[in-house]
């Protein structure tokens, strides 16, 4: 026998789910609709099938294909405008030459379909209707049957005053071709409202079998959740392809991490990632190849494929689409649907039963109450505080980055030449690979640094012909977050306004592609490890330091800093304990937890060995963390005043760069010593900025970024450490008497959230009511309160302020930072 699958169905209550599929399409727990009939109707030993399509009938015809993956036959019917379910049936008549069978595409049963087929051979009937039993049959059309099974009346979606039973039509029929009779091929016409009646007037042999099992019709958002429940709650009897355990169901290549808690039925797809600390409470869809990040919570929600689900980011009764993004700490309450790749921002609050269309990306912080169904995808914004970041493989995929790569080419002439680099870790070496596709096609050379601290890779960029570079970077402080940094001819990092013209040009998709005899060239760049070296040796007083005969222990992060720093410190005459030296191998960056234990194993270690000083570098070798002598970690704050006393005791007169937040030690340092401190804005660009100003000798973050403008004006862990070094032997001081040296400050800070439309108005409001009182800072509003001082900053890339205070004592810093919370909180409202 052959089966009709009826599957045109546009779905338009089914959206935004349906805007870009058809509704048969629209996956159910572990596949399609679709497949799901298509899998019932193989099971009762039907494999011969025609799909009658409309809707976006290239779409299914590309998915299901000839059915062979299914071990079936399946040809389709192809309706240029809807014809109605029997005009569309109609259009398929040359197969139908027997009796045959008519299904929906977009229902999910489980119906014992032989025992309806047996039924109908049995009556001998022209046409018999699956029926079903219930609760609620206003919203169908109901059948009455008298005995045997014989309709005698039809009633279509009737009030409770006129029901007069509970069974109603499935739209699953068993017919004979002698139907086609009735009307003709292109003539809209539909079974139950014209064909039926019809066949009753006519009393011809019209029957109705009451089927038990389960079927709903997937028709509406609320039917789709209640029949993916009923599902996982075992229900409805479907094909499964994974294994069951513990209410568990999960395909090949699931991975639950142990402290992930798992409660209630739960479907993991294929290659799910659960992470550390993850709750799920079932009942819970998780679609293939997607990710819940660390101590995020999933409460009876469903997920298709390919998503992330951030850190404690929490989900409760909501639904996600194919590829979406939700970040860090986001939120999504009861009801929410959010369509295909839509982003949700960082701390982004969806409130209940909001919608949001395909392609969307609500803002970091976001708070939505209504659904978001026109507008913009997002924001046309690429750079922020760390160059160009973003997710791996998920904002972050090769051919997103093979168009930046031609998009940053596009702006330098044809037949230059950029750097490019990466740190150790696997992902990116993949992100390398996909961003240096892109500017040979726009006609630019690539000079392959291979693997090397950024620092190298300024440097080498720096002195050579390159008009540029890129590195790309795991995020020491996330490693499922990448960086991109953008070079200009100096190893600096790009200035504003060449990122606008990268930004246009990757919007506008107004990248250059040149002839065939342009294309640019891919080749490594030769004694990049070498010409860094012998530069490094000259900038130092190597006979100081290898006097001073300095005993260290260094933590190199696993990172591409201990492929140089180990040999250049022996160079200069230092006794080493080396630790987590990367032999070659690829990792990822340590996790914050990860950099604790270091750091205690890094203190521990000094103070037993009884050493000079221990130092840390991060993984990309720009920071360096600092341990003294004693084994006590020191602030990164303290460190870079303790380095800044030593460049003004060595160089009177001398100018140091630090940052609009960093306490007024260093104006006090400068006092003594006759020397001069310049402010800087808090990104990397503002101390690499100052630091090319004459007479700088100094520039730092206080978070262990630090810059000798000297050797080259960029962010240098290595040569930071021996520049210390350097300067120690010169003034015949241990670090942690130094440290002691310095004067007492306090300082608290806090974070405050702000959404991001009423940030401007905060900042307005706040220059106006501290007008008397606020100071030239080159970040943010600062306000000067006798000895005291405020300083507010606006997060560039959070919808959030930054609260920095600097007082006389430690009680007063944290009283004033309780203050200005509940003044930015209340000039929000």
């Amino acid at each position: 026998m052959k089966a009709v699958v009826m599957a045109g169905g546009e779905g338009s209550r089914l959206r935004p789910l349906t805007l870009g599929r058809p509704k048969p399409m629209v996956p159910l727990v572990n596949r399609p609709m679709l497949e799901h009939i298509l899998l019932l109707l193989k099971r009762h030993g039907i494999t011969d099938v025609i799909l009658t399509v409309q809707y976006m009938a290239n779409y299914i015809q590309n998915q299901i294909g000839d059915g062979s993956d299914f071990g079936m036959s399946v040809t389709y019917s192809v309706e240029e405008h809807p014809l109605g379910t029997a005009g569309s049936v109609r259009q398929a008549e040359e197969f139908l030459k027997d009796t045959f069978l008519v299904i929906s595409g977009d229902a999910l049963t489980d119906f014992d379909l032989s025992a309806v087929i047996a039924f109908h051979q049995k009556c001998r009937a022209m046409a018999t209707l699956t029926l079903y039993r219930v609760a609620n049959p206003l919203e169908y059309g109901v059948v009455v049957t008298g005995e045997g099974g014989r309709i005698q009346q039809f009633q279509e979606k009737p009030s409770w005053s006129d029901v007069v039973t509970d069974t109603i039509n499935t739209g699953i029929y068993v017919l004979e071709p002698s139907i086609f009779e009735y009307y003709s091929r292109d003539q809209v016409f539909d079974f139950s409202k014209d064909l039926f009646p019809m066949l009753l007037k006519d009393e011809k042999p019209l029957y109705g079998y009451i089927a038990e099992g389960y079927w709903t019709d997937v028709g509406s958002l609320e039917e789709y959740v209640r029949a993916s429940r009923d599902v996982l709650g075992g229900k409805v009897q479907i094909e499964w392809s994974g294994e069951l355990a513990n209410g568990i169901w999960r395909e090949s290549g699931a991975k639950v991490d142990g402290s992930a808690q798992i409660h209630g039925s739960v479907y993991l797809g294929r290659d799910v990632r659960v992470m550390g600390g993850a709750v799920i409470d079932g009942p819970v869809v998780i679609g293939d190849n997607t990710v819940v990040e660390r101590r995020a919570h999933l409460d009876r929600s469903i997920i298709w494929r390919n998503c992330r689900v951030g850190q404690q980011a929490e989900m409760r009764g909501c639904l996600l689409a194919d590829e979406c993004n939700v970040r860090a700490n986001a939120s999504i309450f009861e009801n929410a649907v959010v369509a295909d790749q839509t982003t949700i921002g960082r701390g982004a609050i969806i409130h209940p039963n909001v919608k949001i269309w395909p392609h969307k990306e609500v803002d970091a912080g976001a708070e939505l109450s209504t659904s978001l169904i026109w507008g913009a995808a997002g924001r046309r914004v690429l750079f922020g505080r760390f160059g160009v970041s973003g997710l791996i493989n998920t904002d972050f995929i090769p051919e997103m980055l093979a168009k930046l790569g031609s998009a940053y080419a596009s702006t330098l002439p044809i037949g230059s030449s950029i750097t490019l680099n990466r740190d150790l870790a696997v992902s990116s070496r993949m992100l390398k690979r996909a961003i240096g596709s892109g500017p040979p096609s726009a006609g630019v050379n690539m000079l392959d640094l291979s693997a090397v601290p950024i620092a190298v890779a300024r440097f080498s960029t720096a002195t050579s012909e390159a008009l540029g570079g890129i590195h790309v970077g795991v995020a020491s402080e996330d490693r499922t977050i990448a960086h991109l940094l953008f070079f200009d001819r100096n190893g600096m990092d790009i200035d504003k306004g060449t990122q606008r013209k990268i930004e246009s040009t990757f919007f506008r998709e107004d990248v250059r592609r040149v002839h065939v005899d342009d294309v640019g060239e891919m080749t490594y760049m030769s004694n990049v490890v070498e010409r860094y070296t012998e530069a490094f040796l000259q900038a130092v007083d190597h006979e100081a330091i290898e006097h001073a005969g300095f005993r260290l222990v260094v933590e190199y992060s696993m990172g591409t800093t201990s492929l140089i720093l180990p040999a250049l410190l022996r160079s200069l005459g230092c006794r080493l304990i080396d630790l987590n030296a990367n032999q070659g191998l690829t990792r990822a960056p340590r996790s914050f937890l990860e950099y604790t234990a270091a750091f205690e194993q890094l203190s521990s270690i000094v103070s037993t060995v009884k050493y000079n000083l221990g130092a840390m570098l991060d993984f990309n070798g720009e920071r360096l963390y600092l341990v003294d002598g004693v084994g006590e970690r020191i602030p990164s704050m303290h460190a870079l005043a303790a380095i800044a006393s030593l460049v003004f005791q060595q160089t009177p007169g001398a100018t140091v760069a630090v940052t609009a937040d960093a306490p007024n030690v260093f104006e006090d340092l400068a006092r003594q010593h006759g020397g001069k401190v310049i402010r800087t804005a808090l990104d990397p660009h503002g101390p690499m900025t100052v630091a090319r100003q004459k007479g700088v000798a100094l520039a730092g973050d206080g978070n262990g970024a630090i810059i000798f403008p000297h050797f080259f004006p960029f962010f240098d862990g290595m040569f930071s450490l021996a520049r210390l070094l350097e300067l120690l032997s010169h003034t015949h001081s241990s670090f942690q008497e130094v440290v002691a040296a310095l004067p007492a400050w306090h300082q608290a800070e806090t974070d405050v959230t702000c959404p991001w439309e009423k940030k401007g108005r905060v900042m307005r409001l706040l220059g106006e009511q501290y007008r008397d009182r606020r100071v030239r800072s080159p970040d943010g509003i600062k306000i000067q309160l006798e000895d005291d001082w405020v300083l507010i900053l606006p997060d560039p890339d959070e919808p959030q302020f930054r609260l920095v205070v600097e007082a006389q004592s430690d009680k007063k810093a944290r009283a004033l930072v309780d203050t200005y919370v509940e003044i930015v909180a209340d000039l929000q409202r």
